[in-house]
Parts: structure tokens; sequence; C-alpha cells
């Protein structure tokens, strides 16, 4: 956007808030939650504003030392925070003995390499993202600090150069020079370098001067997109500093600026102004056109404004609330620099900002992890106004949108699927009493976020590689039949020497020993592996299953229908037009099924959206999925979490979210809403319920593929306890068949107060004496090949 700068002199402030609000780039106002660590003080500027940098005293230490640098890391990341923002003087062994000698006695030459020693030590020892601010830097000191922060920055503060001169604010402060100044910030944008940078105002400059000050930050981000955020920070006066007297800025001249900032610089850009600077006036900021409110610390103070305290996180919630927006945390770099990860951050320091990231791309905003016995840190509100959707055909904007709602939003989100699940479904929540039985933890696929599967290269994690003899899978689902069991669910890993015979095999042992049972059986993946096997095509296979007796398919392997993050998480697998596939040809030959969705480790919220809407629209044309089933990716032991290449599962708002939001974006197309309590158990499993749920699955008996991925909840939730759980989120159970009939009373009898069960058989794979094809089918490949050709 072109504005003439005579036009932005002459406007109204009145005008230019108006417009500048009107820019500003969506409801979020994000900050930092980050400690500050002044690893030196010393400086060889002397800016005639400056309290940070002072001489050396006698006694006093040049630096931190790396204990002292940890100690206020590990107290912030035990506070939540998720950046340590390094701050620093330039260059002081230039000008000081002390820091030489000190320097030398750690092992170091210059100050930055001794930030770069700390900057490692803060990333290994605490996860905390480096940000650094050590002032100019030459292309070769980049360099070797990029593999060990997150971002850098530097103020440009100003383009006038005649502040430098005697007497000027920048008099005797080689590093301030403005053209310096310039040549770093350029040279971060060649090394790719997630950069922050500024302008100072108020120290003498004119407002001509900002706005070209802006205009070079502006053109530098342009050129090399890596300037994340401009940063208007206002003079104030300090004492014992040659500007003791200088008079500060207006409130209305900082409003100005930051005004102008955002109309010059257009809603693609971040605009950033200190809380702490505008004291008791903070909130007004937010009506100049900011969406960031910088770092703030609830461990350490502001140590280059240590007048100015910061304002406690609650309170610059309320004050963002009041201008209706939403406060959310960030990371040390930004959502656009996160996700393109690969451009943008070392690869030493890429898995520390993905466990610090949520989905999209903003700071965790909590600690829960799926599976993990800890107390759950969201709750849903019971006084939110329920969002208005009605008659709305919700496409992917609009639900991407709806799975990034926070606060208030997100309450509002809760209580739409409430109030919709209450109207469709009642306050009834079902269940199926089942046995799960993985016949083999043995894979020839790679899927990188399986924890369960065992070929040669998955030794170190959990159980040896086994093989369920027929013998084993038919007693197991005799004794489930005994237990009151209307199902049994079978899935497993793809062994190299499996065919279509041997899943055709399992159903006809199941059903001739047990008539009576459904076998609810075989993932997209399985099927369309024992189609392909034996040559046949996926309705003829399904068809020959079904009248073996399976009596459904579960809709595991679908993970998230998007190809761009398959081909990251499982490029081997079935595709998405693969995974529609086998469940269209299953509708068609009269067998329902279910819809999953694996997320928290890659994925976006625009990917769940894709996933939901597919869903939705491969049920309005064969109408035989049963419930969709959100899954957490649980990550502890999972090979990609492990290799720092996902996230750390979803947060809890986010579990919440995906089901709240697939209760709305499926209706009425799909009507029963699943949560794993394996997942997230049973304070997790109950908020759930308040956020659109209305049934909770199988009772399981065995469970064993979240367990393997490092989930610690129960492998089985028999009826009493189920039933117990249900009533306790203040609903009615009520146990379903698979297919959400009403079971026999004599199968609900048989449920409740059932034997244990006896200790399963997991004999060694090896022997069943299977012998691999020497060719694989690969389905994922498959279909690449034949985009390519």
């Amino acid at each position: 956007m072109l504005v003439p700068v005579r036009d932005l002199l002459a406007a109204p402030l009145d005008e230019l808030l108006v417009e500048a609000r009107r820019l500003r780039p969506g409801p979020l106002v994000t900050y930092s939650p980050k400690v500050f660590v002044p690893l030196t003080t010393l400086c060889r500027d002397v800016c005639g504003y400056c309290t940070f940098a002072r001489p050396p005293r006698r006694g006093e230490r040049a630096y931190l030392t790396e204990e002292e640098v940890l100690a206020v890391a590990r107290a912030g990341a035990a506070a939540g925070c998720h950046e340590a923002l390094f701050t620093l003087g330039d260059r002081p062994e230039l000008r000081y003995e002390v820091a030489r000698r000190e320097l030398r006695a750690l092992g170091c030459e210059t100050t930055l390499e001794y930030l770069a020693r700390c900057s490692e030590l803060v990333l290994e020892e605490t996860g905390l993202l480096p940000h650094l601010n050590p002032g100019v830097m030459a292309r070769a000191e980049l360099e070797a600090l990029r593999p060990v922060s997150a971002s850098m920055g530097i103020m440009l503060e100003t383009t006038a150069e005649r502040l430098g001169a005697k007497g000027g604010p920048h008099w005797a402060s080689p590093d301030k020079v403005p053209a310096r100044r310039l040549e770093t910030i350029r040279l971060a944008g060649d090394l790719r370098v997630p950069f922050t940078s500024g302008i100072l105002i108020g120290i003498g400059e004119t407002r001509e001067e900002r706005i070209e000050a802006l205009l070079a930050l502006k053109a530098l981000g342009e050129e090399h997109g890596h300037v994340q955020e401009v940063i208007v920070q206002n003079f104030r006066a300090k004492p014992g500093t040659r500007m003791a007297g200088h008079p500060e800025p207006t409130l209305d001249d900082h409003l100005w600026t930051i005004a102008v900032a955002r109309i010059l610089l257009g809603p693609g850009w971040h605009v950033q102004a200190p809380p702490n600077l505008a004291f008791e006036d903070f909130p007004r900021l937010l009506d100049a056109g900011i969406d960031d409110w910088g770092g703030v610390s609830p461990v350490t103070i502001d140590h280059v404004n240590p007048e100015a305290p910061w304002p406690e996180v609650e309170r610059l919630a309320e004050a963002t609330r009041s201008r209706g927006l939403e406060l959310a945390p960030r990371l040390p770099l930004y959502p656009e620099h996160v996700a393109e990860l690969e451009r943008w951050v070392d690869p030493a320091v890429a898995p520390h900002v993905r466990r610090a990231a949520d989905a999209a791309g903003l700071a965790r905003d909590d600690a829960w992890a799926p599976g993990e016995p800890a107390a759950v840190p969201f709750l849903v509100g019971g006084d939110a106004a329920p969002l208005e959707l009605t008659g709305l055909e919700l496409g992917e904007h609009e639900v991407t949108r709806l799975l990034e709602a926070r606060g208030e939003e997100a309450q509002r989100v809760f209580a739409a699927a409430d109030r919709l699940r209450r109207e469709v479904c009642g306050d009834e929540v079902t269940y199926v009493v089942t046995r799960n039985v993985q016949y083999t933890n043995v894979c020839y696929f790679r899927c990188g976020f399986c924890a369960f599967s065992k070929g040669r290269l998955a030794a170190n994690l959990r159980g040896a590689p086994y093989l369920v003899p027929l013998d084993e899978i038919v007693r197991r689902a005799e004794e489930a039949w005994e237990r009151g069991a209307t199902e049994v669910c079978l899935q497993g890993g793809i062994h190299p020497a499996f065919t279509g015979e041997y899943y055709a095999g399992v159903v006809r042992a199941i059903k001739e020993a047990v008539p009576g049972i459904h076998v609810h059986a075989f993932s997209a993946l399985e099927v369309w592996q024992g189609a392909a096997t034996l040559g046949l095509g996926l309705e003829e296979y399904l068809a020959r299953l079904r009248d073996l007796g399976l009596g459904s398919l579960p809709g595991t392997a679908a993970e998230v229908l998007d190809d761009e993050v398959r081909r990251v998480i499982c490029p081997d697998k079935v595709t998405t037009e693969q995974w529609l596939g086998v469940h269209d040809a299953a509708h068609r030959a009269g067998l329902r099924s279910n819809v999953t969705l694996m997320f928290g480790h890659v994925d976006t919220p625009r990917s769940w959206a894709r996933h939901l809407l597919r869903a939705r629209e491969q049920q309005r044309r064969s109408g035989g999925f049963t419930e969709f089933v959100p899954l957490p990716f649980v990550p502890m032991e999972a090979p990609m979490y492990l290799q720092g290449r996902a996230r750390r599962g979803p947060t809890f708002r986010e579990v919440l979210l995906v089901h709240a939001v697939a209760r709305l974006a499926l209706h009425p197309e799909i009507t029963n809403i699943q949560a794993s309590w394996v997942k997230l158990g049973p304070e997790g499993t109950r908020q759930a319920l308040r956020a659109g749920v209305n049934d909770l699955g199988g009772t399981l008996m065995n469970e064993s593929i979240s367990r393997s991925a490092g989930a610690e909840f129960g492998q089985e939730l028999p009826p009493e306890a189920m039933e117990e759980l249900i009533r306790s989120g203040g609903r009615f159970p009520r146990q379903r068949t698979t297919l959400y009939g009403e079971p026999p009373e004599e199968r609900v009898r048989a449920s409740f107060g059932a034997e244990p069960l006896a200790e399963p058989l997991n004999p060694p794979v090896k022997d069943a004496g299977l012998v691999a094809p020497p060719r694989l089918v690969r389905p994922g490949l498959l279909a690449a090949g034949a985009a390519r050709s």
C-alpha cells in the first residue's frame, strides 16, 4: 500500500487510528512468554539514553556465568516461558580490559563466542528458544549464531545519521551508525534468520525520519521475508543519563507513529509496542493497530527499562479482550516462519521449535499431552453463549477458523457443539462392549507416528515382535463373548508375508466359532493390501470378506486426509484418494465403517478442516460412516517425535476444538462424535462430553497401540467404570452395538461382573515361519509413481 508521506503527516490522528485498526491482521494479539538474560551490561557504545550499559564496577563479573544463565532459564521454563531473550552490549571486549580478561578465562575470544556457548546450553538444557540481541554483526558472526538460536534482532532505531553527531543521542556509539545496522539486517535476510527490528521515537528525530526508517525496514523485509516484526518503542528519560532532561514523546505521538507503521507496512506485518513503557495507558496502544505486545516475563524484569514493570498477563488479556481481541502466546519466531522451519531455522534448533509450538505455529498454551495422567489444563465453561451457525454451510476457511478459536470464542464453539449434540443425540452417551485384537506388531510400512509396529529398525520400542496364532485369536473372541461383548475389533501391523487370504481366514475362523459376534476389522490399508496381493478389485474383495462374516470396517489408517501431511508421516501408506476409495467400496458392498483423524504432529488446523470436509463429502455420496473418531497423536514413543520431526501432540484446547468443530462441520451427515478415553483420560473425557461428544467407543479389554506410543491409561474400561465415568459427566449411559443398535439384554447382563481376562498369548513372530514375497505392495509409492508418469 503506497501512501504519500505528506498525506500521513497531514491526516488527523483519529483517521489514522481507524485505518490502522482496519489493517490489523485478524483478532489475535500475541505476546512472547520469556525470560530476560542480561549476559553482560558492558558495551563499547555510550548512547545518551541508556541505563542498561554501564562501566564495570569493582568486584563485579563482566559476564553472567553459565550457571547463572541456566538458573534464569530454568526458572523461566518452570513458569511456562518459551523464549530466552539474550541482551548484551556491543563488543565490550573492544573497550574494557576486564571483559577481555574474563573472556580469556572462559576460553573465548569474543563476547559473541561466549553468547553462542550460553545460547546452546539454554537450548539443550531447558528447551527455551534463544532470541539473540547482540548488536551489529558480520556475516560470519550471524552464521555462527544461527545454529544455536531461533531468531535474532537489532533495533534500527533511526536512519537519521545526524543523531550520531557530537552531543546527539548516538554520539561516540560506533554501532549506532544506521548503515551498519541496516547491513546487519540485510545479512540476516541473506542467511534466512528470522529477525526483529524497530524504531525508537522521541530521541530527536522528525516524523519524516521515522517514516524513512520504517520504509527502510519494509524494503529489507520485502526483499528477504525475514523481518518478523517492527517494534515502535517510545523513548523514556532516565535519571543519570545525558538525556535525563530530554522531553519524552506524548502518548498521541506514540499512537501516531504506531498507526503510521501499520498503514505503511500493511496487514501482512507484525507491529509491536512495549506495554510496560506506556504504563497505565498501555491498552490504548491497541487502538493504533498493534498485533503484538512483545516479550513479557513472569520471572525477570525488563533490564533495559527497569523502572517499567511488565503488566501481568491477565491484565494484558483483559485489555486485549476490551477491544474485542484475543491474547495468545507465541514463540520468538512467528507462525509464518514456524510453518517453514526447514527454510528459516537451523536443523539443530527446529526440533525444539516443534516441541514448543501448537498447530497454528504459536506457543503451546499448556503442558498436557495425550495419554499422560496429568491434570487437564482447560475446562469447558458452562455460561458461554453458543456461536450461531444455523443454516451455514461451513467451508474450509470457516472450519479452519473455528479450529483456531481461543478464549471466549472457543467457549462459544464448545457451547454450540454441545447444544447441537443435545438436539441430535439427547443426553445419552453410548459405548460398545468390545475386545481389541492386534494380531501382530510387525509391519513393513514405516509410518513416522507409529510406536506399535515392530520391524528390524524399531527394536528400541516397546515389546518384542509377535504374531498371534489363529487359534489364539479365536480363543480371545470366545472369551470376549463370554464377557458380554457384541464386537471384536481386529487390526494390526502388516506382516510382509500377509496376503488377502490371511484376513479372510481370520474372519472365517471367528465367525465359525462365535457366530453372534460382530467382526469390526481391517483398516483401509489392510483391505487395500489384501485385495492387491490377490489381484482383486476392492469391491470384489470386500464382498468376499462380507460373505465370510465381516461386519464393518474401522476408520483407522485415515490419519489426516491431506496428502501434503501424508507425504511426511506415512509416504508409502494409502493416499487420501485410496483411503476414501476403500470406504466407498465398503459402503457400496453393504459394509458400514467409521472415520478417524489422528492429529497433533506435523499437521495444521487447515489440514483438519480438509479432513472433515472430505469425510463429509464421502458421507454424502455413500452414507456409510457411523461415527467420527478424533485420535490425538500420542508422542512419547513415536519415532518422528523422538527424532524431533513432530510436535508434542495437540494441546488440550485443540483436542476439544476438533471434537466440537467435527460436531458442527459434519452435521447432519455424521451424527455420532466419539472421544477416545484411552488418550484423554477420565477428566479429559468428561470435558469432551461438554464439547459435542455423544459416544465413548469401546471397553477394549486389550489395547496396545496407544500404550505402545506412551499412553498410560488402562487397557480396559469395563461397563461398570464406563457408566460411572459417563454419569460423572452429568449424562446417561447406554450400551450399543457396533452399528448403534440395542444389544440383547443377555449381552448387557453378561458384560457386568465379568471374570478377569486370561493372560493373552503373543508368541514370537519367528515361530510362525512366515516367508515374505520378493516384492511388497506399497500403495502410497505406487500412487506417487502413477502421478509422476
